[in-house]
């Protein structure tokens, strides 16, 4: 039996094409892996942002109605602070009458339409860097008849 060896016979050079496309392709996957997963984190936050933004705009209305529960229960007040989860809830008060009001900060008008009104201003923040990465204000103005 005769044994082959390649020893003597001559080498034959390959071309690195096939090495040079090969690092290509593996580059072009890591860029294009490395931006969807940019662009995916930068949606959920973008989400999370408008959902937590909705929150503060229904949270405004909600608001509005208690403080106008708060009013018929405790008379005039003129400012209002609570928290909510997250959300700090801040209502100031300016009353409108046509006649002299025991509430001590208030609008004098000429038309007995325009009395017995309370003009609020609602606004709504939320500041924890733990729910998102900016803050969040949403401000609410509202005329509401007594």
């Amino acid at each position: 039996m005769q044994r082959k060896n390649n020893l003597l016979k001559p080498v034959k050079k390959r071309g690195g094409f096939a090495m040079i496309m090969a690092i290509t392709v593996l580059v072009l996957m890591a860029t294009i892996m490395a931006a969807s997963l940019a662009m995916s984190a930068k949606t959920t936050k973008s989400t999370v942002d408008l959902y937590v933004y909705e929150q503060s705009v229904l949270l405004s209305k909600s608001a509005a109605e208690y403080a106008l529960l708060y009013i018929s229960k405790n008379g005039c007040v003129n400012n209002l602070n609570f928290k909510h989860d997250y959300y700090d809830i801040n209502i100031d008060m300016k009353y409108i009458f046509s006649t002299a009001s025991t509430c001590e900060d208030y609008f004098q008008v000429t038309t007995p339409e325009q009395s017995g009104s309370v003009l609020m201003d609602v606004t709504v923040s939320v500041t924890d860097p733990k729910i998102t990465s900016e803050p969040i204000k949403y401000f609410r103005r509202t005329i509401q008849k007594l």
